[in-house]
């Protein structure tokens, strides 16, 4: 069961990195470029991942 919530939570990250953070947005050409793209698409996850977790209920409730 904890193997499946897993995935599904792998799933839903990968679906927003490509689609709200632009993972798939790169077309350079170089390993270099692609590399540095993928980085950055990675620490804005974290980064949202992290604003995520730190709110507070209050903040999460509709005004």
């Amino acid at each position: 069961m904890r193997a499946a919530k897993l995935r599904w939570r792998i799933e839903h990250d990968y679906r927003e990195m490509k689609q709200a953070l632009g993972l798939a947005h790169f077309e350079g050409r170089t390993w270099r470029g692609w590399h540095h793209h993928v980085t950055l698409v990675s620490v804005a996850h974290a980064f949202c991942t992290l604003q995520r977790i730190t709110r507070s209920p209050k903040e999460t409730a509709p005004a």
